[in-house]
């Protein structure tokens, strides 16, 4: 056979095509005409959809197991939970029903004490309630607007107080809404009581606007005051009745270069996301009860044995014999 009838052309498998330099270039051209297209002309959104309906069975089914374990691990960790929240409350429970015998002995032994020395009885503070619309607009001041105003009978200094304690002051007051100024202000001031000792102080808003805290101020470096103190309201500035949850002491620092210790005190109050409020009259615009006088008050039985005794007394002595005395002469 002839040499040059042979075929001297390569087989097929040994063929090089373009270059491997030529390929990474082209693609890489196709690649981003692609990216821009799409983000252009959102060219691949259709094709996406497409790809993303198609593998959606595949997704589902391959979650279900983790789903499955999840599901399960939630329902032990929620029954559990539920276990130990059942049981706290049946303990908080059994406590608060204590503590409600001792308050209905508490309130009896009282009243039987004011009728006892005749004293006057407290008066119920009138209120009422409100929602919060927003916060106001400037940004130096901590401030909320309640849906009630001068109409609804808001007065300037009402006291506003939410389900955990005092919220703060109403401060301006307009025909529908009124401002109300939160304890955390820095011209904000309540006299205030520690519950555990029966010491008075002074509560100012922190300066600092982030903090969030309650200073009191002006208490010397020896007074017995503890972190977890809780504080009330005094009643001595005519404005806020006496009694009510304010804050509770989270530091107390003594220095020794300074005769005042500085107290830090967190708010009991919901001071952000607060929706409902109540609004109090301020101790100062409050009739008071009419005080019951001693002469009106039902005599105790010691009382009528003494009175008893006395005229007993003066009516066994014998008269002195005088001007008047019958049977003798006037000189």
């Amino acid at each position: 056979m002839p040499l040059d009838t042979l075929d001297r052309a390569p087989p097929p498998f040994f063929k090089q095509g373009p270059s491997a330099l030529s390929k990474l270039v082209l693609l890489s051209a196709l690649a981003l005409f692609l990216m821009v297209a799409d983000a252009r002309f959102h060219l691949m959104q259709p094709l996406r959809a497409v790809i993303a309906t198609v593998l959606y069975p595949a997704q589902w089914l391959a979650l279900q197991p983790v789903q499955w374990v999840e599901t399960a691990s939630g329902y032990l960790t929620d029954l559990k939970t539920a276990r130990k929240t059942e049981e706290a409350a049946r303990v908080q429970l059994a406590a608060q029903s204590q503590r409600a015998g001792q308050v209905e002995q508490l309130l009896l032994e009282n009243s039987r004490l004011r009728e006892l020395l005749a004293l006057r009885e407290r008066t119920a503070v009138p209120s009422q309630a409100a929602q919060v619309l927003y916060d106001a607009t400037d940004p130096f001041s901590r401030r909320v607007v309640i849906d009630k105003g001068q109409l609804q009978g808001i007065a300037p200094g009402s006291p506003v107080l939410d389900e955990s304690g005092v919220l703060g002051q109403v401060t301006q007051v307009y025909p529908f809404v009124s401002e109300v100024t939160l304890l955390i202000d820095r011209d904000q001031v309540i006299p205030v009581v520690n519950t555990r000792t029966g010491v008075r102080g002074v509560a100012y808003g922190d300066p600092s606007a982030q903090s969030g805290m309650l200073e009191l101020r002006y208490m010397p470096a020896t007074a017995d005051v503890k972190e977890g103190d809780l504080l009330a309201t005094s009643g001595i500035d005519g404005v806020y009745p006496p009694g009510l949850p304010v804050a509770r002491v989270v530091s107390v620092d003594r220095q020794s270069d300074t005769s005042f210790a500085h107290i830090r005190c967190q708010p009991l109050a919901r001071l952000q996301g607060v929706t409902h409020v109540m609004v109090l009259t301020p101790m100062a615009d409050v009739a008071p009860a009419p005080t019951v006088p001693a002469a009106a008050a039902p005599a105790t039985p010691a009382e009528r044995r003494a009175a008893a005794t006395s005229k007993a007394g003066r009516a066994a002595t014998p008269p002195k014999p005088g001007r008047n005395t019958p049977g003798r002469s006037s000189p």
